[in-house]
């Protein structure tokens, strides 16, 4: 039980928690007292270096400083004597003589200016500045995003705990000595120039504005421009599946500036992408009225959209002309083929209620389950696994569970540079001593925070798992009370580990045998162990099995169903997790309930009104083959752009290129949208309202900020229109409608109604009642399937479906990088993002570039068996020897073209990360052709 003390606090009793401060239980008592060096947010110790914060106590010849002085029994404080209040004063004056004036300095709105005021002080006149004299740089602006002004510095370190202790990101400190102490990047090099990656909590953090948003200042970056918001708006971040909340500043409807909100995923943290990638809202390429194909306008799937003038290939129409065409054209191919010549694509970027109507649309509008959305080429073999061994594609526990956790393993993931936030969690838990375990084929930011790092070689991911099932197995570290109540499928398990001692595949994945054994028992033998994944495990042809070994590590060590354990694929896009939920998948309705059983579909057809297909419907890329065989004619993708994120790309091109009709519903012409018939102007993220849920199964509420530009209508009022015009006659009354009919059909969502998300911000499914939170942890009593047990499904060895030869002797892999976002079809237009990574690169070991004779910086170009492609070389030493690595983002660059469509047989996604390639001289390749 924790200690309560009691003490007076201006005349009249106070309790203070344990471990509370006396500025802590003044906050609690409405008391107001000054503070600088300390933030009143999480992740935020005291420091008490700015005496702002004196208070009197009683008996004691000093001041103390209240951020980091605990109450004692009887203690009598008082913060309003006539020397604390004086002494408080003079701290302000000392300060703001140091400083520009208010007028002419950083931010006049600050915390600093702002306490000032309250005690009267514009400035000092009667004290020197002790930097009159000093000639350093106190200017900075070579980050594209934040403006540095030393000279309204006040050393109170705020930034470097910012920095160091909350972002964990070690590149600010303080340099020099005394009072002339000052912070610096790296090694004092400008911030532009630094390892700053641009978060942006440094910014939230600081009190005078020394560090500040350029959005905000005159375009020097000296001297803040917009004093006032017309408009300040909670709500989440559209980019990845973290769910930051953020509050959106907004001004002649532009966004301005984004903070981080203290969410129960991001405690008021950002990354560059949530706090200064807002700007592609305002793009001037935003769609803003329908356009429709000329008919002097053909499809090609080779065409090079960069170079093309949209009025060569669209024409402007109305909404009436533009919807009418829409329908008939899609109406038309079902009359005349069927609805199983009809797909949809919809979107992990939209809501869940658009997500919601769009699959019942496909389902009850097309007649077809041929619908599907970006999870196919993420986590698809996750879920699949998931569902087959626990009965839920969720994740069991929340990325925040590793700051309770004694060991965390982190495979296939990138989380610093994909889930930054989630990453802060995982590099502070290292920090306090949990033991983290990184795998991964290339070298990455996490390994600086590991305790063991294995980098084992591309596509060998079953091999090094199921030597460390054999270790557990084997040395007996298994719960066998947990098996014997909860697991199945043990003894075959056993069975076949034991062909994988870790001395046999040493060899194979590159790792030592010793240290296989070592992270076995690590895992095992904690009290608490948690993994991680990302799309490094998925997107493989033996992606299934990647996770069905992990989940079997899981279940035979009984480390799942309690706080600071579990499985959890770390979600891509900011509502992959939600999508899946509301049914965007071609095998399953909403909760992933299956269409092919009869009882399901009577359930929603009795909902819907509709006869629903028994049949399960096609993948992404078994529509795009289908398009090939003239199976598919039709097709509406809202918010995807399969033209750059489907493998063989050139083949997916020539399918969309080759449909009847196709209806692209975006914010941007995108690569797919250049090969639409009809293209209609939608909503982005801070347009809308609607519900997002994270990778923490987090329930939150997106408001709208802005209204949309020009014509541009919101994506759910589009979906119900298309709806109405073949025939529907859907009846919804807003958002909330929507979700009330998904409360209906989905178990999930009881006891989470609208009111209850409106009032709370956010809330974790699922929620055993309208009063309870929701449960965080889920499995402790056993899992949602038949028999309420495990089911362990061993995997066995499966190579690559391209390895390398001769011919294309290197490993092509691709991801992500930390700017950009999928695509690139948001942030390429967001000018701070882009400014950062302007252009399409291939990075590759330093020492395999020598061995390769190649030049850092060059144009070269990689080829595979599907084609080849140009970029930019860059050196890299995260990259493995014999590997090339190319970010998906770049339309100059696409990587797509070059990898493998080549399916994992269960959860349909393709092999993204392996594929054969070669690389060479862009003149010389080009010369030789």
């Amino acid at each position: 039980m924790s200690k309560q003390v009691s003490f007076t606090l201006n005349g009249k009793s106070a309790i203070a928690e344990d471990g509370e401060t006396i500025w802590q239980v003044a906050k609690r008592k409405g008391v107001d007292i000054p503070h600088l060096c300390y933030l009143d947010k999480p992740g935020y110790r005291s420091d008490g270096n700015c005496r702002a914060c004196m208070v009197d106590i009683e008996g004691e010849r000093n001041l103390a400083a209240s951020c980091i002085r605990k109450p004692s029994e009887g203690m009598k404080v008082n913060t309003a004597t006539e020397r604390a209040e004086k002494s408080r004063k003079m701290v302000f004056e000392m300060l703001a003589a140091d400083m520009p004036a208010r007028d002419s300095g950083p931010d006049d709105k600050s915390v600093f200016w702002a306490w000032a005021e309250s005690f009267g002080i514009d400035g000092s006149d009667r004290l020197p500045n002790k930097f009159a004299d000093d000639l350093r740089e106190v200017h900075d602006i070579s980050n594209p995003a934040i403006a540095v002004n030393m000279d309204a510095c006040i050393a109170c370190g705020l930034c470097v705990r910012a920095c160091r202790e909350v972002q964990v990101n070690d590149v600010i400190g303080m340099a020099q000595r005394g009072s002339h102490s000052v912070p610096v990047f790296d090694i004092h090099d400008p911030m532009g120039l630094s390892t700053c990656v641009t978060c942006g909590e440094c910014v939230q953090a600081c009190p005078t504005g020394a560090l500040y948003e350029k959005t905000l200042m005159d375009e020097a970056g000296k001297t803040r421009q917009i004093k006032e918001f017309d408009k300040s708006v909670n709500s989440v971040c559209p980019f990845c599946g973290v769910g930051c909340q953020t509050t959106i500043n907004v001004k002649d409807n532009k966004i301005v500036q984004v903070d981080g909100r203290d969410g129960p995923a991001n405690e008021n943290r950002l990354c560059v992408k949530g706090r200064f990638g807002y700007d592609y809202a305002m793009s001037n390429e935003r769609l803003t009225k329908p356009l429709i194909r000329r008919d002097d306008a053909p499809k090609r799937g080779d065409i090079d959209m960069r170079f093309m003038k949209i009025e060569d290939v669209f024409r402007e129409a109305t909404w009436e002309e533009a919807m009418a065409k829409s329908a008939e054209g899609l109406m038309a191919i079902e009359k005349e083929y069927g609805g199983d010549a009809l797909s949809g694509f919809g979107s992990a970027k939209g809501s869940n209620e658009e997500a919601y109507l769009f699959q019942k649309l496909v389902r009850q509008g097309f007649g077809t389950n041929n619908v599907d959305h970006c999870t196919r080429l993420c986590h698809a073999s996750s879920v699949a696994a998931l569902l087959e061994g626990v009965g839920s594609g969720a994740v069991s526990a929340p990325f925040t569970d590793a700051m309770v956790s004694d060991c965390v393993i982190i495979i296939g993931a990138r989380p610093a540079t994909n889930h930054p936030v989630a990453a802060t969690y995982f590099k502070q838990a290292a920090k306090k001593g949990t033991k983290i375990v990184v795998m991964d084929p290339r070298q990455q930011d996490m390994m600086k925070f590991a305790e063991h790092a294995l980098q084992f070689k591309p596509g060998t991911d079953v091999a090094m798992l199921n030597a460390l099932l054999h270790v557990i197995v084997d040395e007996e570290l298994y719960d066998e009370q947990y098996i014997q109540a909860n697991v199945t499928g043990f003894a075959a398990l056993k069975e076949k580990v034991k062909d994988f001692a870790p001395e046999d595949m040493a060899e194979v994945c590159g790792i030592p045998a010793e240290t296989l054994r070592e992270v076995a028992r690590l895992y095992a033998t904690s009290e608490r162990s948690i993994i991680f994944w990302g799309m490094g495990i998925s997107q493989h042809t033996h992606g299934t099995d990647n996770s069905r070994c992990l989940i079997a590590m899981a279940l035979i060590t009984g480390q799942i169903g309690r706080e600071g354990t579990g499985l959890h694929p770390l979600r891509g896009q900011n509502n992959v997790q939600g999508a899946s939920d509301a049914g965007l998948i071609p095998m399953f309705l909403p909760d992933y309930r299956s269409v092919e059983n009869a009882d399901i579909r009577s359930q929603f057809e009795n909902v819907w009104g509709a006869t629903i297909d028994p049949k399960r419907g096609l993948t992404v890329v078994e529509i795009m083959d289908a398009i090939h065989e003239d199976k598919i004619h039709g097709m509406y993708i809202m918010g995807e752009n399969p033209a750059m994120s489907d493998p063989d790309q050139l083949h997916a091109r020539a399918a969309l290129a080759k449909l009847k009709h196709l209806v692209v519903q975006d914010i941007f012409l995108t690569e797919t949208a250049w090969h639409a018939d009809v293209v209609l102007p939608a909503s982005v993220h801070s347009e809308k309202l609607g519900t997002f849920t994270n990778t923490n199964r987090q329930i939150q509420i997106g408001r709208p900020a802005l209204d949309p530009p020009g014509e541009a209508r919101q994506d759910l009022d589009i979906i119900i229109d298309l709806a109405n015009r073949m025939g529907l006659g859907w009846t919804y009354d807003g958002v909330s409608d929507v979700y009330n009919e998904m409360m209906l059909v989905m178990p999930s969502l009881s006891n989470i109604p609208w009111s209850r998300l409106i009032k709370e911000d956010a809330v974790t499914y699922p929620a055993k009642s309208e009063n309870e939170p929701g449960s965080a942890v889920i499995f402790e009593d056993g899992f949602p399937t038949a028999d309420g047990s495990g089911k362990l499904v061993p995997a066995d060895l499966r190579a690559p479906d391209e390895v390398p030869d001769e011919e294309f002797p290197m490993v092509l892999t691709t991801g992500r990088l930390l700017e950009h976002w999928h695509t690139g079809a948001m942030t390429r237009r967001s000018d701070v993002l882009d400014h950062i990574e302007p252009e399409g690169i291939a990075a590759m070991n330093p020492y395999e570039i020598a061995r390769q004779g190649l030049v850092v910086g060059e144009m070269v170009s990689v080829e595979t068996r599907r084609g080849a492609i140009s970029a930019v070389l860059r050196a890299d030493r995260e990259v493995a020897d014999g590997m090339i690595f190319i970010p998906f983002c770049f339309n100059e660059s696409p990587a797509n073209v070059l990898t493998n469509p080549q399916l994992d047989p269960f959860g349909k996604i393709p092999e993204f990360k392996f594929c054969a390639a070669k690389i060479g001289r862009y003149e010389e390749v080009q010369a030789a052709e």
